[in-house]
């Protein structure tokens, strides 16, 4: 099974701010939903309740949270993380969405990163993506597009490898 972690990042690793994301940029929710389609997604209760409709359609959604008498609809909830992988194993690759808790508890364990770097500083920001330690990851992939009339920010998307 491929672990693979994706996130938005500001330039110093910011990822959301009460709750939200950092800012809105349709090219990365695009690319999220085509990457992530049809396999099992990874995230804590706070990014789950984040999501404006709920689950995420045509995924598996699987929720990790300590509230063991949690229950939700269309998704599965799990104590951990471990209680989580031990139903995937006939996943070829999951993806992590999210939050700083779960990216630090998975950085370690991952394949590959779709990273979309916002090349802009979010000081508001209150939740924080690790910092990953680029050499045991190799570049795979950069897509770089200016900020235009839908994107407040120029961006980067990024993928890697772990070495």
């Amino acid at each position: 099974m491929i672990i693979s972690i994706i996130a938005a990042t500001g330039r110093n690793n910011e990822i959301g701010k009460a709750g939200n994301l950092l800012c809105h940029l349709p090219a990365d929710l695009k690319r999220f939903k085509e990457i992530t389609s049809g396999h099992t997604v990874i995230m804590g209760r706070k990014t789950f309740e984040s999501l404006p409709k709920g689950p995420l359609p045509n995924r598996r959604n699987m929720i990790i949270s300590r509230n063991a008498g949690l229950r939700i609809e269309d998704a599965e909830v799990y104590p951990s993380l471990d209680a989580a992988f031990i139903k995937l194993i006939d996943e070829n690759e999951v993806f992590i969405i999210g939050g700083a808790q779960i990216y630090e508890q998975t950085l370690a364990l991952a394949d590959k990163l779709y990273l979309t770097k916002i090349h802009a500083d979010f000081p508001e920001a209150d939740a924080f993506f690790p910092t990953i330690d680029f050499s045991v990851w190799r570049k795979t992939g950069r897509e770089t597009f200016p900020a235009d009339e839908k994107h407040p920010y120029s961006f980067s998307f990024l993928e890697y490898e772990r070495l």
